[in-house]
């Protein structure tokens, strides 16, 4: 089972800037299926006044820290570089969420990290 975190204005498209998100929409993913588990409530990492900053970076990651990774249309190159420090996995998508969600599983593009020599 793989968990994703998607930035969605309005929960059916990938359609959020990573640093603008206000929500990230939680799905499931199996080999053949997936299931939508919730939806999570953020501060955007990216305020327009201040700018952003690490400790938002951070605020958002602990409220997905345990997705697998995050699907976004955008990230900026700070973010980006800040989450691959971190061994987060961010991917810029765009497109209905069921396509998106859709074509990962049918080309198998999130695997977990194996362990004891097998696929999680």
């Amino acid at each position: 089972m793989v968990k994703v975190a998607i930035a969605s204005s309005d929960g059916k498209n990938v359609n959020e800037h990573f640093g603008r998100a206000a929500f990230f929409h939680i799905y499931c993913l199996s080999e053949s299926d997936y299931s939508k588990e919730g939806i999570r409530d953020v501060v955007a990492a990216c305020q327009h006044v201040r700018g952003h900053s690490e400790t938002n970076f951070e605020r958002v990651l602990s409220l997905v820290s345990d997705c697998d990774a995050l699907l976004v249309s955008k990230i900026g190159e700070s973010a980006a570089a800040y989450l691959i420090e971190r061994n987060v996995r961010v991917f810029e998508v765009q497109g209905e969420i069921d396509a998106v969600l859709k074509k990962i599983i049918a080309e198998r593009l999130l695997k977990k990290e194996e362990k004891n020599g097998k696929n999680l």
